[in-house]
């Protein structure tokens, strides 16, 4: 499974003024499990969010003006709530209109394991134009191990993360490969247990399952009896899953880029390969259009010239400057980033022709993107907890049998990808993971549940269509298609998706069975 792409933030051209601090405190609201009494009525102290930055992004990010963030205290253990304790980073930009303020409107944008601060700020101009700003306090959460929140998950240093994105060994899977993967991996899964601070304690309760009681803590914070949610692409699963353990306090819940409840991570992996197979065959076609086009003027020919532009790249990667080199992994992340968004197309293009060139540098610079590595050579945690939620989220899959079925349907959905080697059986990290899943996929129970959009895209490279539609099914809500190649799309300036949106999020009316959507 590839990490979904993080909504870009919205920055200003200079500093804002700094937002005076603030402590607010309610009594607990809606229900309260036994033994939660202390969390569910804390205080939250607001103040500038300068100090929560953890990288490049995030301190652009929360340059945004009028934003507040705040610390939020929650057990690291449930089961054991008078045990140690954890914090989540929070970033709330308040209702700009206190009379007709609904309450808050709680953000994540997937991942796993990607900033909901960051995006929060990101949405900040889109949800004022759109109204939204003026009745929802606007709040972006870091769920546990990630970003602002502490502990942080933390598995490779910068140096050896860079090591292991110029490594080509993946692609080798033949018995000896194998074994030099298998062994990489189980270094991966012994290196989050040592670097991450409550080593196996912290990455036993990591996962959604405890992802989804922080939430209802956090709406009891706020002040909400019930729960205004948005959710994209696996943060579509964190509400789900809300929805399952906490039905009854759902006020409104729009889930956009779905993942489907029920695939297991080797179904997920063939779907999610089927829809960047998908995406690539759309790029084909707009650039074949283009007079510049990489790929040449015919799509049925795409796969093999982009297949002979990369595969090279195996044996002798591209230098990039800086003593870095573009390597195999490297260029099709980069173009795995691309494909997320049409805007990007014409960059991807660019990066494909200098390639021709035996120039990688805008190739490289999206595979940075999508591994949040900054220009300092930083890189942020998205990558690390991506793998540590994946192994405690799903069932590990152990059977070289099956691996090997999976990456063999993968390029044949996919076949952009296919690097011409033997596919490979090694097992993942999550096979040599030290704690054991504390989820698994199935289709929610969420009797009494509100009515919740779901909102799915035809073309979506990263979560499929048949997804969304199989969560609306699952949460018997109501579905919104956008016809379009992206992943996720509310508030992201299509005027028929975000009016129908921020209609349903503010008085709950769904948009009529079979709405479709298109254009901007």
């Amino acid at each position: 499974m590839l990490i979904a792409a993080s909504l870009a933030a919205c920055t200003s051209s200079g500093k804002p003024a700094p937002v005076a601090p603030t402590t607010e405190s309610h009594p607990p609201s809606g229900p309260v499990p036994a033994g939660l009494e202390r969390f569910y009525g804390q205080s939250l102290s607001w103040a500038d969010c300068a100090p929560y930055a953890t990288s490049e992004d995030s301190r652009s990010a929360f340059q945004a003006k009028d934003v507040q963030c705040a610390r939020l205290t929650v057990p690291l253990d449930y089961a054991k709530p008078a045990g140690d304790t954890i914090t989540l980073g929070l970033l709330r930009h308040k209702a700009s209109d206190a009379g007709s303020r609904i309450g808050a409107l709680v953000v994540n944008p997937g991942g796993p394991g990607a900033s909901g601060m960051v995006a929060a700020a990101g949405l900040v101009k889109p949800a004022t134009s759109s109204g939204l700003a003026k009745r929802f306090d606007l709040v972006g959460f870091d769920p546990r191990g990630i970003g602002a929140s502490q502990p942080a998950i933390h598995c490779l240093t910068d140096s050896e993360r860079d090591a292991d994105r110029a490594d080509d060994s993946e692609t080798d899977g033949s018995p000896a490969g194998v074994l030099k993967q298998e062994a990489q991996e189980k270094d991966f899964a012994a290196k989050c247990a040592q670097r991450t601070d409550d080593g196996a304690g912290m990455l036993a309760n990591v996962g959604t399952r405890d992802v989804v009681k922080d939430l209802d803590v956090l709406r009891s914070v706020l002040g909400d009896e019930k729960l205004t949610y948005l959710g994209y692409s696996y943060g579509t699963r964190i509400g789900s899953a809300y929805a399952e353990a906490f039905p009854k306090n759902v006020r409104a819940m729009i889930l956009d880029g779905a993942v489907d409840p029920e695939q297991d991570a080797v179904e997920s992996l063939v779907a999610q390969g089927q829809g960047f197979g998908t995406a690539f065959t759309e790029f084909a076609k707009w650039c074949a259009a283009q007079q510049d086009c990489a790929l040449g003027g015919d799509p049925n020919g795409a796969v093999t010239a982009f297949q002979n532009l990369v595969r090279p790249l195996i044996d002798f990667p591209v230098p990039v400057g800086d003593g870095r080199k573009l390597s195999y992994e490297d260029a099709t992340t980069g173009v795995i980033q691309a494909l997320y968004q049409q805007s990007l197309w014409d960059t991807l293009n660019s990066g494909l022709n200098e390639l021709k060139q035996q120039r990688g540098a805008t190739l490289e610079k999206l595979a940075d993107i999508y591994n949040e590595r900054d220009t300092d050579g930083k890189y942020g945690t998205t990558q690390d907890a991506f793998t540590a939620i994946r192994c405690v989220d799903d069932p590990r899959v152990t059977d070289p049998a099956v691996i090997l079925k999976a990456q063999e349907e993968y390029v044949k959905v996919a076949p952009f990808l296919d690097d011409g080697r033997p596919a490979s059986a090694a097992r993942d990290a999550c096979a040599f993971w030290p704690v054991p899943n504390t989820s698994e996929p199935h289709v929610p129970n969420v009797e009494g549940l509100a009515k919740t959009l779901v909102i799915s895209t035809t073309n979506d490279p990263a979560t499929p269509y048949q997804a969304g539609v199989n969560l609306a099914k699952g949460l018997k809500g109501a579905l919104l298609t956008f016809e379009g190649t992206q992943h996720t799309v509310f508030l992201q300036g299509v005027k028929c998706v975000d009016e129908a949106g921020v209609d349903y999020l503010v008085d709950g009316t769904v948009p009529p069975d079979g709405t479709r959507c298109s254009g901007q």
